[in-house]
């Protein structure tokens, strides 16, 4: 989910929130009960008055929604939770870390949005525009992990395999006849492919989880650059450049661990 689908999925969402608010409902359902029931409340009053007192009630309803930042922060919150569910993730520890990516994520929003619209407010949703791709690899990889952790046939596997290997060697030793001493060799190779695979494996959701720790960290180091960026009075465009560039670089690392991972998974 890109940053430009997040907002204009924003926008709709935040539209949808200020129609269907119980202050809408309320003001709609209060303009029909008037119009009906006190449709000439003076003389010179007509029934279709009530009607414009609630469409402009409505609409200063629907614009205090869609300027309100407190409200675009927490909708856009809400966007990426549907999209990245935490409580989809069964490990604690996983799930934990995703929540605070979302955390980041959502202060990181909030601050752009307290910002003051202009040259600024640009250049920060500018220096951000990867965090959405960021937060979507940060879910996946949680989500691998998560995976790998629950998955009690490799965990059979890598217990067995050893001991499976040191059986086969013994035999392709000890084997007097030529055509069952050549199965065993056959036998023994798969199983030595299978450990390599499973070696790897392990060694890769090693690096997955380290890699996870450290990109969660260098989320929190974007959103106290941003806090700096935001207390300057002057726009420092070197400063927004790197940290365009630290938020493309980690997300291309992300990118090839994912690959990284699908490659070894499929293969064990």
């Amino acid at each position: 989910m890109s940053n430009r689908d997040i907002r204009s999925r924003a926008w709709s969402a935040i539209l949808a929130y200020a129609i269907f608010r119980w202050e809408s409902a309320g003001t709609i359902a209060l303009t029909i009960l008037l119009a009906y029931f006190v449709p000439q409340p003076f003389a010179w009053w007509r029934w279709w008055y009530w009607l414009l007192i609630g469409v402009a009630a409505e609409a200063l309803i629907i614009v205090t929604s869609v300027g309100d930042v407190n409200t675009g922060a927490r909708v856009v919150s809400d966007l990426f939770r549907q999209e990245f569910d935490p409580s989809s993730i069964a490990s604690p520890k996983y799930r934990a870390e995703v929540e605070r990516a979302l955390e980041y994520r959502r202060r990181t929003e909030e601050l752009i949005r307290q910002s003051e619209a202009g040259v600024l407010q640009q250049h920060l949703q500018e220096s951000t525009s990867g965090v959405s791709d960021w937060i979507a690899q940060i879910f996946r990889l949680a989500q691998r992990l998560d995976v790998y952790e629950r998955d009690d046939l490799i965990k059979q596997d890598a217990a067995s395999t050893p001991g499976e290997l040191r059986t086969l060697t013994a035999r392709v030793q000890r084997e007097p006849d030529e055509g069952v001493r050549e199965q065993a060799r056959q036998a023994l190779a798969s199983k030595q492919a299978q450990w390599q695979n499973l070696e790897k494996l392990q060694q890769t959701m090693e690096k997955a989880e380290l890699q996870l720790d450290a990109t969660l960290t260098a989320l929190g180091t974007v959103y106290s650059q941003l806090v700096l960026i935001r207390s300057k009075d002057d726009i420092a465009d070197s400063r927004a450049q790197r940290l365009r560039a630290d938020i493309a670089e980690q997300v291309a690392q992300l990118n090839d661990l994912q690959k990284a991972m699908d490659e070894v998974y499929t293969k064990t």
